[in-house]
């Protein structure tokens, strides 16, 4: 087991050189592709930079479900808007419920949108 640990410390610590190396020597002798692996090593954190994490997010409302009804109530209680305005933002799905709230209430209101047979994603 201390190997693997020793081995899994020696992989976290290289550089992006090193990286790309041994990709190239796993692809050429092993027939083996891990550019996913090396793309996430090598990518903005890894360079130095922080990343920003995502403040403002969009409830986008996919599908209405099985119970259109009801997720159009839902999309009325939660907006303040009309029935009308609610029915369209329904109807005329992918649709954005709300745009720039917080993480949180994206949260809740997806949960929200969910338990009543809706399709819901988060951007």
């Amino acid at each position: 087991m201390a190997d693997l640990k020793d081995f899994a410390e020696q992989l976290v610590n290289l550089t992006v050189k090193e990286v790309n190396e041994l990709a190239t020597i796993l692809k050429d002798e092993y027939g083996i592709e891990p550019a996913a692996a090396a793309a996430a090593v090598a990518g903005p954190a890894a360079a130095g930079e922080e990343v920003e994490e995502q403040t403002e997010f969009d409830v986008i409302l996919l599908a209405a479900g099985g119970s259109k009804l009801a997720v159009v109530k839902l999309v009325k209680e939660l907006t303040g808007l009309g029935l009308k305005e609610a029915k369209g933002i329904v109807d005329s799905a992918p649709a954005a419920v709300k745009e720039g709230v917080t993480k949180d209430e994206a949260e809740g209101l997806k949960k929200s949108l969910e338990e009543a047979g809706a399709e819901v994603e988060l951007k």
